[in-house]
This record gives structure tokens, sequence and C-alpha cells, in this order.
């Protein structure tokens, strides 16, 4: 999900990595692994990560390498996947696939005429999940023992239960929904370059004298990955509008609007399904050299294309000091 009309309502501030070191993160693992798959894409020749049948498997080199700047930085991640997809969010999937049928037509143009910076921009945005990636993401942290969570539906939900709860500190991920989702704190920018962003769901209400309902009224109000927003109305506007009439139906009665299935929509907000039989154990022992030969040798990626992500990778986990990794 990704709602970023919120980024203009949302209270976010740069942290310096040794401010949140120590922490336990959970990623959502869909949006932490998209961007790292698509920027592999990006950069990285398909040779070196396209097995002899042709499977692509890119997602283990991105991920490597992601995995690596978490731990180097003292952070315990547990990642998130979602669940099934709800019905509501039919159209959304539908748009995202149509987005990525027209980059893939504009990626072959760009081949055709020889265009690879082009050819090479595009493909990084034809890129999805597929079953193998899936499977292959599993299998890597299975070997370096990192812990993982399957939700019964969004990730992002699950994981900012699981911060409501306290069983971690942080939220990870790029989209704003975790606001909408309850998420107390979110770390933003996991997978750029320079100190993450921290969104906080307390200093957001307060900066707009909102409740946590509210704020998903907002959210509706916007638009979200569930519903088209309302014509007109912008951050600011609904803010302003649920301020004056109280709630959403307030705002909706007043402007004479309807948004179908408003109440689904808010439920799945502010009570999504979530599951909470998950257990994470601290005695857990990384085999680095497994995973290496998984990813070298099983799922045939070039091993100069990983080296240096397995060698950080093992120096985190012997010379940071976490709990979890020694």
């Amino acid at each position: 999900m990704g709602n970023a009309a919120l980024r203009d309502v949302a209270v976010l501030r740069d942290v310096p990595w040794d401010d949140v070191a120590g922490s336990v993160v959970a990623v959502d693992a869909h949006n932490w692994l998209y961007r790292y798959l698509t920027t592999t894409v990006k950069f990285t020749g398909d040779a070196a990560y396209t097995t002899a049948d042709g499977t692509e498997v890119a997602n283990l080199i991105g991920a490597t390498t992601g995995l690596a700047k978490l731990l180097e930085h003292d952070l315990t991640p547990v990642f998130v996947f979602d669940g099934g997809v709800t019905a509501l969010k039919d159209e959304e999937v539908e748009r995202r696939r149509e987005q990525r049928e027209r980059a893939e037509e504009q990626r072959q143009a760009a081949a055709e005429r020889g265009d690879s910076v082009a050819a090479a921009r595009l493909d990084a945005r034809t890129q999805r999940l597929t079953d193998a990636i899936h499977e292959t993401t599993r299998g890597l942290f299975d070997r370096l023992d990192v812990p993982y969570v399957e939700a019964p539906a969004e990730g992002e939900a699950q994981a900012s239960y699981m911060t409501r709860r306290g069983d971690a500190d942080y939220v990870g991920s790029e989209d704003y929904d975790t606001l909408l989702f309850g998420a107390p704190e979110t770390l933003r920018g996991l997978t750029s370059s320079g100190d993450p962003e921290l969104m906080s769901l307390a200093a957001t209400l307060d900066a707009h004298d909102l409740t946590w309902e509210q704020l998903v009224d907002v959210g509706i109000l916007c638009g979200t990955d569930f519903n088209d927003g309302v014509d007109g109305v912008g951050p600011k506007t609904a803010v302003s509008a649920v301020a004056e009439h109280g709630d959403l139906w307030g705002v909706l009665d007043a402007r004479g609007e309807h948004v179908p299935n408003a109440d689904r929509i808010r439920s799945l907000f502010l009570d999504p399904p979530v599951v909470d039989d998950y257990a994470f154990d601290d005695d857990v022992a990384p085999d680095v050299d497994a995973a290496r030969a998984y990813v070298t040798e099983e799922w045939e990626v070039d091993p100069d294309a990983v080296a240096r992500a397995f060698e950080r990778v093992e120096t985190a986990t012997t010379q940071t000091g976490l709990d979890r990794w020694t």
C-alpha cells in the first residue's frame, strides 16, 4: 500500500542510525524486497541472477545486500510477508498489472531501438514478486536464521500490530499507510543511502489534533489502495474537514459525497486481520556458508555479485554484538 498524500500530514524527522541501533524492526517484506529487486535489475546484468532454466532470482542479490545493511546498523529484522489480497484491493492490483504491461511494451521498444539505458530503467518497472522470488527469499532467510512472519492479509497491518504490542520497536516500510494501521513509529529509508526517517503516529495526531480514527478518515477521503479519494479533497482539506465535521460520515454528509464500502475500509485499517501466534527464537545460528552455497550453487547466482554482501553479513553477525546474532 502507499498513500503518498499522507506525507503532507505525517510528522517525520531524520534520525541517526546510532539512535535506533539495537532495535527490532518489523519489516514490510514485500515493500523492502521489491525495492531491492528493482534496484538490482536496473544495475546488474541479468546473467548474474538468471539460472540455466531461465529463472530470475535477482532478489537473492538484493536481499543479501539489504540484510547486510540492517545488520551493520545493529538492527534485528523480522520480515512480515503479505498474505491473501482483500477483494477491495482488486482494482489496485489490476492497475499495477496494467502499469507493468505498459512498461514492458516500452522496454521492448527501447531494446529494439538500441536504447539500453532506457530498457534497463523500464525493466525495473516490470518486476513482480514471483513464486521463485518468494521461495528463494525465505530459503535465504532460513539459512541465515532471519525470522519472518506470514501475515493473513496486509503485511503492513501485521507489522503495525506487532509494534503496537511491543514485540518490535519499529515498523520498517517506505509507505505512509503504516500510520493508518496504527504503527506507533515507522522507519523509512531502510533501503536508501543516508540516515532513515522516523515517522511518529503520536506526533502526527498531536500536530493535527486528531484521533487515530480521524486520521484513518483523512486517509479514506484522500484515497487509499482500497478506494478512490473524494474529488477536490487533498490532505490539508481532509484534515480541516474532519476537524470541522468530526468524522468521515460528517464530511461525506456535508459534501453530499459517498465512498463505497467505507465501513469495511475503515475496519481494514482499525481492526485488520492479524495473527498473534508468532514467536522469535533468541537462540539463533546464522549459517553464512550454507546461505552462500544456496545462493551461488543451488540458484546459480554469480558468486562475484554477492561476495561482498556475504562478507558484510558475516562480519556483522560476528562483530556487532547483537544478542540475536552472536
